[in-house]
Parts: structure tokens; sequence; C-alpha cells
């Protein structure tokens, strides 16, 4: 009976976790953390310049002292109500997993992560700005690449916002959201599984290999992670193809499952962190293409 309880609990607070906060904590967190492991010194340097500024924010339950705080910022400013309620959107794209690929629709007017990222960017390489709009930039940007690395939030399926409508079970967890899997549950145990964090997923890679995972536009990188969504999120938690929609009442992940996708969301997390590098070290040199591309 306890456990039961616990298990119920637990559910509970997995199902009312804020539907655009990707990654939660722990994800966030390692992508930054392998970002400022990965930039150069130039680019470290100029990041922490503009943290030691972060009271400029003027978000003092929000704090944004580190890379790693930096990285939650723009989910924690969601309890601040109307002060940032204009950035909802920018957290996430729902292109859907059986229609074929473009972003044009979701990302009209540039509301959309894709955008965003490309914005952000821009912002923090313009160096005419002040330092508060610069810092913004920065977190913003940190946080949305990784959100882009989340593949429910590069996608959707039948209208189910990124698997926020759709009930799954996760191994001994009966009731929680596709959504809620990716976002928290399966990304701490892939990212702790060891060797664990940012140090642990950069072991085994080469330069060489990382300089390939930052190749790419942002636009190739929701691509990738949209493709995910339909040739693996989707059909492993249904057992079914991506399309037509399938939603069994037993849908969810099992632990041999959830043990075939660890290596996948290591990846994922991976590329955040090697490419929000690139990135950062991009706008920090001046080497970013200052022209807007919105629909």
């Amino acid at each position: 009976m306890r456990i039961r309880l616990l298990l119920s609990a637990i559910a509970a607070l997995f199902l009312s976790a804020s539907p655009a906060a990707a990654w939660w904590e722990y994800g966030h967190q390692t992508i930054a953390a392998i970002a400022y492991r990965e930039v150069s010194p130039q680019t470290r340097a100029g990041i922490d310049r503009l943290l030691r500024q972060s009271k400029l924010l003027d978000t003092p339950t929000c704090p944004a002292r580190t890379i790693e705080q930096a990285s939650v910022w723009p989910d924690c400013v969601k309890q601040l109500g109307d002060r940032f309620s204009y950035a909802y959107n920018w957290h996430f794209v729902d292109i859907d997993v059986c229609k074929p690929f473009d972003p044009k629709g979701p990302c009209a007017g540039g509301n959309c992560v894709i955008s965003q990222i490309e914005r952000n960017q821009r912002l923090l390489a313009d160096k005419k700005l002040n330092p508060r709009e610069r810092l913004m930039a920065l977190v913003f940007l940190v946080h949305f690449v990784g959100d882009l690395h989340q593949p429910l939030h590069a996608s959707e399926r039948d209208g189910d916002q990124g698997g926020n409508r759709l009930k799954v079970h996760y191994g001994a967890i009966p009731h929680t959201n596709l959504h809620s899997v990716w976002d928290g549950l399966l990304a701490d145990r892939a990212i702790s599984t060891p060797p664990g964090g940012a140090t642990g997923l950069l072991q085994g890679t080469t330069p060489e290999g990382r300089a390939a995972m930052a190749q790419g536009s942002v636009t190739d990188w929701a691509r990738e992670s949209w493709e995910l969504s339909h040739d693996a999120v989707y059909p492993l938690a249904t057992r079914a193809p991506a399309c037509p929609a399938t939603s069994p009442a037993d849908a969810g992940y099992d632990e041999a499952t959830i043990e075939q996708l660890v290596p996948v969301v290591r990846q994922q997390v991976l590329k955040g962190g090697v490419r929000l590098a690139k990135m950062l070290d991009d706008a920090f040199a001046g080497r970013v293409e200052m022209k807007p591309k919105y629909n």
C-alpha cells in the first residue's frame, strides 16, 4: 500500500510539471555545462562578464549568476506571470509528425523555438546593445537550444501538444504523459547513467566528432528532433507506427525500452551542448548573419 501511494504521489508531481519546461533542470543544466566546457576561453570570459550583471534582469527569485542557473531561467520566470508571458510559445515548435516537415506555419512571425534561437544569437552578437539586452539574449539562447533537442519540443501528433495529451506509463510509474517522460523522467535516468553528467557525456568523444555534431542549421536540428519523434518516441510508446495516431490504454515504456532509449537521450543532450557551444562562439566572435529570417 505504501509503495502504491508513493508511486501515485510521484506520478501526480510529474503530471503537474509545466508542459513547456523541457528537460526539467538536470537536462538544461547539463547541456549548458557541456557548452561552457566546449567554448573558447574568449567566449567563456564573455559569458562570465554578462552573467556577473545578472541583477539587471531584476528577477531575484530566478537567479542567473552561472550558466547552469541561466539555462533554467526562462522556465523559472514563467511564475512571474505577465512580465514574461510573451515568451511562452518560444520554447517549442509543434510540427506534426504525420505531415511533411514544414516549420513555416508553426513559426509564423518568428513565434517558435527555431526563430527565437536565431534571433537571440543575433542579439547576443550585437555588441551595440546594452548589457541587459545581451544578457537576456544569452539566457534565452542557452535555454532554447536545450529545448530544441528535446524531440517533443519540435513535434506533435494529432494535436497532442508535444505528447502532453498522450497518457503513458513509465516503468513502474503508472500515470504520466509522454512529454513529461522525455522532459524529466527519461532524461534524468539517461544523464545520470554512468559515466554521468557533462563530463561523462563528453567522455569517449573526439574533437573531430564534436565538430561534426555542430554542423547544420537550427532548422536542420529541429528536423532531427522531429524525425526522432516520428521514428522512435511515438512508436516505442504505442508499439505501432507513429502514423496514423494510435493511443492504446497501456501506452508507455517498459524497462527494456527505457534501456534502449538511454543512449538516444544521452546523444541528444550531448548534441545540444556541443551545438550551443558553437552558437555561443559564433556570437561572441561576431560570426553571425544579422539579417532576420522570419516568415
